[in-house]
């Protein structure tokens, strides 16, 4: 890729890490979106932005993108189901897993649901060039309900930065190091939104498995936004239209996110993050390349859970992470 292309498809994929999505356009589900699985359980609603898609005892549900991105910024309103939800997940990713089967990129945000009473989980994580063995997950709290109503959570993806967000506030941001090499993600990825039955591992590490007398379980979406630079899946050549809002200006242009926002993420982490692999000991004797270690999220992260993150022998089937199952086999009928 030459010099004026490879600069015109940043100008037109970076997007301001400041940036609010109310002034991003939102696609009619149809104008971006297939259904991915689930038959009937994937349901659009009359103003043809909002879908609904739920599990039940037959199967999941999901959808992707159209094209394929990359780079970008990526986002939609959620509404998880409520009550009783343990062992389901929903997840909001983008992946190139259907063409590169043994080098995929991932980037994901999931949804884990909970018993009666106790509140869903986020959990975060990175794939470049099929590094699954490595694990980059985070988990966290929400300062919410994420059943009672919709909230923004959205995925800023450029050349050196992945920065995951909830209700326009960062909560985690990546910075590719010359040591990640390959595992970060590089190469064009669509965008997926499903729900699954994880019981064998969601909640509690599948001490609580899906309970199908509360089905179905319905996860709703809403302001879907795509903006990025689709990529020719053919020619793996960007189609990035320069007349369009896709082009943004150059001088606003940032290479992370602002002081004001890193005072909320380093807020927000210091309140609801309660798994990180950069502190795991049991996992990685010394953090990956691209961890940045902060020692006061090391001190309440070692009182949290002093075994995973002290470095002390680990207990018997304690797990944080979990084989990477194809999501299409997981959601099929159970």
């Amino acid at each position: 890729m030459d010099f004026h292309l490879r600069l015109l498809m940043l100008l037109s994929v970076l997007v301001l890490a400041s940036a609010t999505h109310t002034n991003l356009p939102v696609l009619l589900f149809d104008e971006g979106y297939s259904q991915l699985f689930g038959d009937e359980n994937l349901m659009i609603l009359r103003d043809g932005k909002t879908v609904h898609i739920s599990l039940d005892e037959r199967t999941g549900a999901g959808f992707v993108s159209q094209d394929l991105y990359l780079h970008g910024f990526f986002s939609a309103s959620i509404k998880l189901p409520a009550d009783y939800t343990a062992g389901v997940v929903v997840a909001f990713y983008m992946s190139n897993g259907d063409i590169f089967e043994r080098n995929h990129d991932e980037l994901d945000f999931e949804f884990l649901g909970n018993i009666r009473g106790k509140e869903w989980r986020i959990q975060t994580n990175i794939y470049g060039n099929g590094s699954t063995s490595v694990g980059r997950e985070e988990r966290y709290g929400l300062w919410f309900d994420p059943s009672e109503d919709f909230h923004q959570y959205s995925i800023l993806w450029t050349q050196n930065h992945i920065i995951f967000y909830v209700d326009d506030i960062p909560i985690r941001e990546i910075q590719r190091t010359e040591a990640m090499g390959g595992d970060f993600p590089s190469k064009p990825m669509s965008l997926y939104a499903t729900i699954w039955d994880g019981s064998n591992w969601a909640t509690n590490g599948g001490r609580y498995r899906v309970n199908y007398k509360y089905a179905p379980y319905v996860a709703e979406f809403s302001d879907l936004i795509l903006h990025g630079c689709a990529v020719d899946p053919i020619e793996k050549l960007p189609n990035c239209d320069t007349t369009s809002n896709n082009v943004l200006d150059s001088e606003k242009l940032t290479a992370g996110i602002t002081s004001n926002q890193k005072s909320k993420m380093k807020n927000f982490r210091k309140k609801h993050l309660t798994y990180s692999y950069c502190y795991d000991q049991s996992r990685y004797r010394s953090p990956p390349s691209e961890c940045v270690i902060d020692s006061h999220e090391a001190d309440r992260l070692r009182g949290f859970d002093p075994v995973t993150f002290g470095g002390g022998q680990h207990r018997h089937g304690k797990r944080h992470h979990r084989n990477r199952a194809s999501r299409g086999e997981a959601t099929t009928s159970l």
